[in-house]
C-alpha cells in the first residue's frame, strides 16, 4: 500500500472511531439534550408536527411511487399498472406485487375488483393513485405517524413518451400536492431516468420541469420542500450501471448546470443526486465512464442507494463503516451535504420468480432499526426512507397485510409477503410506527440504542 493510501485509510479509521465513540456528535455539533429516555415497550404516538418546508435538515423523507392504476379508475392509462406483470386485470398468475396492502381502511369508491380471491372466497380489490382520496389517506398516515413527507418518483421515460402517462403522473403529483397541503407534510419531485430510451433525456427533463413549474405551479405550493433557499429537486439513477439509462456524463453536466445555474431563476433548484451505492469509488453499480466521478461531486446533496447492497445487521454495520462514513468525509471535503438512505427489506419474487422469496428478511423491524441506529449514531442529520408504497420490491413502509389470512390466495410458487413472514405477529402499521421512532431519533428526541425501540 502506498503512503498516500495508508494515510487515507488511517484517516477513515480515525474518523469512524471518533464518530462512533462520540455517539455521532462532532466537536462542531454538540449533541442536543435528549428530551425523553429511550423508548421501550408499546408504541406511543406523538403529537403530529407541522413540518418546516424550508429545509431538508432534520427530516426523514420517504420515496413515494404513486404508480398504481386500475382499468376502471377513470384515468387515461386504462391499465392495471404495477398490480400485474402484463397490466391486465390481476389474478393468481400475473399478480406482480410482493406485498399486499392492508385495504381495511379504504372506502368502496377507492377500490377496484381484481380476479384474485381472499381465503374466504371474497374478491380482492386494489387502489389507484389517480384517486385523490387514496393519496390523501397515505399523507394522513404520514401526519398521524408524525412523518415528514415524500419525494415522488417521476419516470421521465413514461412522462416524455406516452401522453396518457403524462396525464396520469401529473394528476398523481397534484394529488400529492393537495395531500401535503391538507396534512402539513412536505413533498418534492425526483426524476428517475430508469430505462429511458428517448432522443434527449436532458431536453425532456428541462421541458417537463418547466411545465411543472409554469403549468402545475408545484414549486409555488407552500408545502413544496425547499433547501438552501431554493426548491429541492432530485435526479435519480444517473451513472447507474443497470438498465438502459442512456445519459452521458457530458449530458448530465449540461442538465445539472442548467438546473443549478443557467436556467431562468424560477426554474433553478437545489439539486440532490440519488446515486449508485458506490458512487464515491466508482464501484460495481457505476458505469465505468471516467466522467461520472466529477458529475457525482457536482450535486448539492448526495445520497447513496443501499437496497440490496447488504442484507442483515452485520452487513448494515459494514455499510456504515466502508461506505457511509467515508461518503460523509468526502462530502464534507467537497462542501456538499449527505443524506443516507435506509430500507426495511427486499423481495422481488412475484415480479421475477427467479428472484429469491423474502431475499432480505425484515426481522420484525430489527434490520431497519439497525440502519437507523447506525446512521443516527454517525451523526446523520437527515434520512431518505425507501420506499413508502413500494410493494413491488418489498420495501414498503405503509400498511400491509399482517398475515396470509388477510391477503389473496396464490399458488405455491408465487406468494405474497405478509408482516408475519419471519415468525413474529406484527400489526399492519408496524413500519409506520418504526419510522415515527426513526424520525424522533434523528431529531435527537431520544438517544437510540441498538435494540428495537418498541415491541408489538
Amino acid at each position: 500500500m502506498s503512503t498516500s493510501a495508508k494515510q487515507k485509510s488511517a484517516a477513515a479509521i480515525l474518523l469512524l472511531s471518533f464518530v462512533l465513540s462520540n455517539n455521532g456528535h462532532s466537536a462542531n455539533q454538540p449533541a442536543a439534550e435528549a428530551r425523553s429516555p429511550a423508548p421501550s415497550g408499546k408504541y406511543e404516538p406523538a403529537t403530529p408536527r407541522q413540518i418546516d418546508p424550508t429545509t431538508l435538515q432534520g427530516k426523514l423523507v420517504f420515496g413515494y411511487q404513486g404508480w398504481f392504476s386500475a382499468a376502471g379508475d377513470g384515468s387515461p392509462v386504462r391499465e392495471w399498472n404495477h398490480w400485474s406483470s402484463n397490466r391486465d386485470k390481476p389474478d393468481a398468475t400475473n399478480a406482480r406485487v410482493q406485498m399486499w396492502p392492508d385495504l381495511s381502511e379504504y372506502d368502496a369508491d377507492e377500490l377496484y375488483d381484481t380476479d384474485l380471491k381472499y381465503p374466504d372466497g371474497s374478491t380482492a380489490k386494489v387502489y389507484s393513485a389517480w384517486n385523490l382520496k387514496t393519496v390523501m389517506r397515505h399523507f394522513r398516515w404520514m401526519r398521524d405517524y408524525n412523518l415528514d413527507g415524500a419525494m415522488h418518483y417521476r419516470f421521465i421515460s413514461r412522462v416524455a413518451s406516452r401522453p396518457e402517462y403524462r396525464t396520469f403522473y401529473n394528476r398523481v403529483l397534484d394529488n400529492i400536492r393537495q395531500s401535503a397541503e391538507a396534512y402539513g407534510r412536505v413533498f418534492a419531485v425526483q426524476y428517475d431516468i430508469s430505462d429511458y430510451d428517448g432522443p434527449s433525456v436532458v431536453q425532456d427533463i428541462k421541458n417537463d420541469w418547466k411545465s411543472l413549474v409554469d403549468d402545475l405551479k408545484i414549486t409555488a405550493s407552500p408545502r413544496y420542500l425547499h433547501h438552501k433557499g431554493r426548491p429541492l429537486l432530485v435526479l435519480r439513477n444517473f451513472g447507474n450501471s443497470g438498465g438502459k439509462r442512456l445519459i452521458t456524463p457530458a449530458e448530465a453536466t449540461e442538465l445539472i448546470n442548467w438546473l443549478k445555474r443557467d436556467a431562468p431563476e424560477k426554474y433553478r433548484v437545489t439539486l440532490m443526486g440519488a446515486l449508485p451505492g458506490y458512487w464515491r469509488t466508482q464501484g460495481s453499480d457505476v458505469k465505468p465512464d471516467p466522467g461520472w466521478p466529477a458529475v457525482f461531486r457536482s450535486f448539492d446533496v448526495v445520497s447513496a442507494w443501499p437496497v440490496g447492497r447488504f442484507g442483515d445487521e452485520a452487513g448494515a454495520r459494514q455499510w456504515l463503516e466502508k461506505v457511509v462514513v467515508p461518503d460523509m468525509a468526502e462530502c464534507a471535503r467537497l462542501g456538499i451535504e449527505y443524506i443516507p438512505a435506509v430500507y426495511p427489506s427486499y423481495s422481488y419474487h412475484n415480479a421475477n420468480p427467479a428472484k429469491v422469496y423474502n431475499a432480505i428478511p425484515r426481522q420484525g423491524g430489527r434490520f431497519y432499526w439497525s440502519q437507523v441506529h447506525n446512521l443516527v449514531s454517525a451523526n446523520a442529520t437527515m434520512l431518505y426512507n425507501a420506499i413508502f408504497d413500494e410493494i413491488d420490491e418489498g420495501t414498503a413502509m405503509y400498511k400491509v397485510s399482517p398475515s396470509a389470512a388477510t391477503q389473496p390466495v396464490m399458488p405455491a410458487d408465487r406468494r405474497f409477503l405478509p408482516q408475519d413472514a419471519d415468525g413474529e405477529k406484527l400489526p399492519s402499521d408496524w413500519y409506520l410506527q418504526m419510522a415515527d421512532y426513526a424520525g424522533r431519533a434523528l431529531r435527537k428526541e431520544f438517544v437510540p440504542t441498538a435494540a428495537r425501540p418498541i415491541d408489538p
